[in-house]
Protein backbone atom coordinates (compact mmCIF):
# COMPACT_ATOMS: atom_id res chain seq x y z
CA UNK A 1 0.00 0.00 0.00
CA UNK A 2 1.43 3.40 -1.08
CA UNK A 3 2.20 5.64 2.19
CA UNK A 4 0.22 8.71 1.50
CA UNK A 5 -1.27 10.88 -1.66
CA UNK A 6 -2.90 13.57 -2.20
CA UNK A 7 -6.52 13.21 -3.10
CA UNK A 8 -9.46 15.97 -3.86
CA UNK A 9 -11.72 15.87 -0.72
CA UNK A 10 -13.95 18.41 -2.11
CA UNK A 11 -14.69 20.34 -5.61
CA UNK A 12 -15.05 23.55 -6.08
CA UNK A 13 -15.07 26.08 -8.89
CA UNK A 14 -12.60 28.84 -10.90
CA UNK A 15 -13.47 31.13 -13.65
CA UNK A 16 -11.02 33.43 -16.15
CA UNK A 17 -11.91 35.48 -18.86
CA UNK A 18 -9.48 35.80 -21.88
CA UNK A 19 -10.29 38.33 -24.70
CA UNK A 20 -13.81 37.48 -23.37
CA UNK A 21 -14.26 34.43 -23.66
CA UNK A 22 -14.81 33.38 -20.42
CA UNK A 23 -13.66 29.25 -19.03
CA UNK A 24 -15.16 28.16 -16.58
CA UNK A 25 -13.27 25.30 -14.25
CA UNK A 26 -15.13 23.00 -11.85
CA UNK A 27 -13.58 20.08 -9.81
CA UNK A 28 -14.92 16.75 -8.66
CA UNK A 29 -13.74 14.19 -6.90
CA UNK A 30 -14.05 10.97 -8.36
CA UNK A 31 -12.76 7.34 -7.69
CA UNK A 32 -14.09 5.80 -11.06
CA UNK A 33 -14.09 6.01 -14.72
CA UNK A 34 -17.60 5.89 -14.86
CA UNK A 35 -17.91 8.56 -12.03
CA UNK A 36 -16.15 11.00 -14.04
CA UNK A 37 -17.34 10.36 -17.38
CA UNK A 38 -21.12 10.99 -15.44
CA UNK A 39 -19.92 14.38 -14.08
CA UNK A 40 -18.25 15.69 -17.45
CA UNK A 41 -22.27 14.45 -18.94
CA UNK A 42 -23.50 16.43 -15.98
CA UNK A 43 -21.17 19.81 -16.96
CA UNK A 44 -22.52 19.45 -20.20
CA UNK A 45 -26.34 19.63 -19.63
CA UNK A 46 -25.89 22.50 -16.41
CA UNK A 47 -23.98 24.57 -19.37
CA UNK A 48 -25.50 23.13 -22.35
CA UNK A 49 -25.03 26.81 -24.33
CA UNK A 50 -21.28 26.73 -24.17
CA UNK A 51 -19.00 25.44 -26.98
CA UNK A 52 -16.60 23.45 -24.83
CA UNK A 53 -16.16 21.29 -22.00
CA UNK A 54 -12.95 20.05 -22.09
CA UNK A 55 -12.24 17.64 -19.06
CA UNK A 56 -9.04 15.83 -17.53
CA UNK A 57 -8.72 13.12 -14.52
CA UNK A 58 -6.56 10.98 -12.58
CA UNK A 59 -8.04 8.31 -10.59
CA UNK A 60 -5.98 5.95 -8.40
CA UNK A 61 -3.36 6.18 -5.65
CA UNK A 62 -0.69 5.65 -8.54
CA UNK A 63 -2.29 7.47 -10.87
CA UNK A 64 -3.34 4.81 -12.71
CA UNK A 65 -6.24 6.12 -14.74
CA UNK A 66 -5.38 9.50 -16.65
CA UNK A 67 -7.43 10.85 -19.50
CA UNK A 68 -8.07 13.82 -20.81
CA UNK A 69 -10.24 15.45 -23.58
CA UNK A 70 -9.69 18.62 -25.98
CA UNK A 71 -13.64 18.55 -27.20
CA UNK A 72 -13.11 20.26 -29.97
CA UNK A 73 -10.27 22.61 -29.78
CA UNK A 74 -7.43 22.64 -31.23
CA UNK A 75 -5.37 19.18 -30.31
CA UNK A 76 -3.35 19.24 -27.20
CA UNK A 77 -4.41 23.07 -26.07
CA UNK A 78 -7.35 21.88 -23.89
CA UNK A 79 -6.77 18.76 -22.27
CA UNK A 80 -3.44 17.75 -22.02
CA UNK A 81 -2.75 21.53 -20.33
CA UNK A 82 -5.70 20.82 -17.44
CA UNK A 83 -3.95 17.16 -16.88
CA UNK A 84 -0.70 18.90 -16.63
CA UNK A 85 -1.98 21.14 -13.59
CA UNK A 86 -3.49 17.93 -11.42
CA UNK A 87 -0.08 15.89 -12.43
CA UNK A 88 1.92 18.96 -11.32
CA UNK A 89 -0.04 18.96 -8.60
CA UNK A 90 0.18 15.48 -7.86
CA UNK A 91 -3.63 15.22 -6.99
CA UNK A 92 -5.61 11.93 -7.52
CA UNK A 93 -9.21 10.84 -7.64
CA UNK A 94 -9.95 14.00 -9.44
CA UNK A 95 -11.66 15.11 -12.14
CA UNK A 96 -12.39 18.48 -13.85
CA UNK A 97 -14.44 20.45 -16.57
CA UNK A 98 -13.02 23.61 -17.74
CA UNK A 99 -16.42 24.93 -20.17
CA UNK A 100 -15.71 27.68 -22.42
CA UNK A 101 -18.15 30.57 -23.46
CA UNK A 102 -16.57 32.09 -26.93
CA UNK A 103 -16.41 35.88 -26.42
CA UNK A 104 -15.65 35.85 -30.68
CA UNK A 105 -11.91 36.54 -30.58
CA UNK A 106 -9.62 33.53 -31.41
CA UNK A 107 -6.78 33.50 -28.55
CA UNK A 108 -4.56 30.62 -31.18
CA UNK A 109 -3.21 27.62 -29.64
CA UNK A 110 -0.61 29.51 -26.66
CA UNK A 111 -3.16 31.24 -25.97
CA UNK A 112 -5.87 28.26 -25.25
CA UNK A 113 -3.39 26.99 -23.82
CA UNK A 114 -2.95 29.07 -20.84
CA UNK A 115 -6.53 29.84 -20.42
CA UNK A 116 -7.46 26.15 -19.56
CA UNK A 117 -4.56 25.48 -17.54
CA UNK A 118 -4.73 28.57 -15.54
CA UNK A 119 -8.54 27.99 -15.62
CA UNK A 120 -7.93 24.52 -14.23
CA UNK A 121 -5.38 26.21 -11.60
CA UNK A 122 -8.41 27.96 -10.63
CA UNK A 123 -10.14 25.28 -9.82
CA UNK A 124 -7.65 23.67 -7.60
CA UNK A 125 -6.94 26.39 -5.60
CA UNK A 126 -11.17 26.90 -4.80
CA UNK A 127 -10.75 22.78 -3.82
CA UNK A 128 -10.22 21.22 -1.27
CA UNK A 129 -7.08 18.91 -1.30
CA UNK A 130 -6.50 16.43 1.24
CA UNK A 131 -3.52 14.21 1.81
CA UNK A 132 -3.92 10.63 2.95
CA UNK A 133 -1.50 8.78 5.24
CA UNK A 134 -1.22 5.14 5.69
CA UNK A 135 -1.48 4.91 9.78
CA UNK A 136 -2.03 2.34 11.84
CA UNK A 137 -4.99 2.67 14.97
CA UNK A 138 -2.96 1.39 18.41
CA UNK A 139 -5.05 0.72 21.18
CA UNK A 140 -2.74 1.29 24.68
CA UNK A 141 -3.97 0.05 27.83
CA UNK A 142 -2.10 1.09 30.98
CA UNK A 143 -2.29 2.67 34.62
CA UNK A 144 -2.92 6.19 35.74
CA UNK A 145 0.54 6.62 35.58
CA UNK A 146 1.44 6.06 32.22
CA UNK A 147 -1.27 8.13 30.38
CA UNK A 148 0.69 11.55 31.13
CA UNK A 149 4.11 9.42 29.32
CA UNK A 150 1.76 8.42 26.48
CA UNK A 151 0.28 11.82 26.44
CA UNK A 152 4.17 13.25 26.04
CA UNK A 153 5.35 10.98 23.85
CA UNK A 154 2.35 11.24 21.05
CA UNK A 155 1.99 15.22 21.22
CA UNK A 156 6.21 15.09 21.08
CA UNK A 157 5.64 12.64 18.10
CA UNK A 158 2.55 14.90 16.41
CA UNK A 159 0.00 12.12 16.39
CA UNK A 160 -3.45 12.46 16.88
CA UNK A 161 -5.29 10.42 20.12
CA UNK A 162 -8.93 9.47 19.08
CA UNK A 163 -10.30 8.42 22.03
CA UNK A 164 -9.27 8.07 26.05
CA UNK A 165 -11.59 5.44 28.08
CA UNK A 166 -11.10 5.74 31.86
CA UNK A 167 -12.53 3.19 34.15
CA UNK A 168 -10.13 1.20 36.77
CA UNK A 169 -7.26 1.64 33.54
CA UNK A 170 -7.05 3.94 30.83
CA UNK A 171 -7.63 2.99 27.55
CA UNK A 172 -5.88 5.37 24.80
CA UNK A 173 -6.26 5.06 20.67
CA UNK A 174 -3.97 6.83 18.52
CA UNK A 175 -3.96 6.94 14.86
CA UNK A 176 0.18 6.62 13.72
CA UNK A 177 1.65 6.93 10.79
CA UNK A 178 3.20 3.42 9.88
CA UNK A 179 6.52 4.62 9.35
CA UNK A 180 6.52 5.66 12.89
CA UNK A 181 4.74 2.72 14.91
CA UNK A 182 8.18 1.04 15.54
CA UNK A 183 9.63 3.72 17.10
CA UNK A 184 6.36 5.23 19.36
CA UNK A 185 5.97 1.62 20.85
CA UNK A 186 9.42 1.66 21.44
CA UNK A 187 9.32 4.65 23.43
CA UNK A 188 5.99 3.85 24.99
CA UNK A 189 8.06 0.75 26.38
CA UNK A 190 10.43 2.60 27.75
CA UNK A 191 8.70 5.55 29.60
CA UNK A 192 6.41 3.06 31.14
CA UNK A 193 8.56 0.19 31.88
CA UNK A 194 7.04 -2.24 30.08
CA UNK A 195 3.55 -1.83 31.76
CA UNK A 196 1.91 -0.54 28.61
CA UNK A 197 -0.07 -3.07 26.68
CA UNK A 198 -0.01 -1.97 23.14
CA UNK A 199 -2.50 -3.69 20.48
CA UNK A 200 -2.79 -2.90 16.85
CA UNK A 201 -6.45 -2.70 15.32
CA UNK A 202 -5.88 -2.53 11.59
CA UNK A 203 -4.35 -0.48 9.15
CA UNK A 204 -6.49 2.26 7.82
CA UNK A 205 -5.52 5.60 5.70
CA UNK A 206 -6.52 8.80 7.42
CA UNK A 207 -5.79 12.55 7.09
CA UNK A 208 -5.84 16.03 8.24
CA UNK A 209 -8.72 18.71 7.58
CA UNK A 210 -7.80 21.32 9.41
CA UNK A 211 -8.08 20.27 12.86
CA UNK A 212 -10.27 17.86 11.82
CA UNK A 213 -9.05 14.18 11.48
CA UNK A 214 -10.55 12.72 8.81
CA UNK A 215 -10.22 8.72 8.35
CA UNK A 216 -10.89 6.74 5.17
CA UNK A 217 -12.39 3.83 4.63
CA UNK A 218 -9.79 0.64 3.34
Amino acid sequence: MIEHVKILYRGGEGELVEKKSRFIATTRPVETEEEALAFIEEMKKKYWDARHHCSAYVIGDRGQVQRCSDDGEPGQTAGRPMLDVLLGAEVRNICVVVTRYFGGTLLGTGGLVRAYSGAAQEGLKNSVIVEKHLGVRLKITTDYNGIGKIQYVAGQMGLTILDTEYTEQVVVWLMIPSGQQDAFQAQITEKTGGRAVMEPEGTLYYGNLGKELILFES
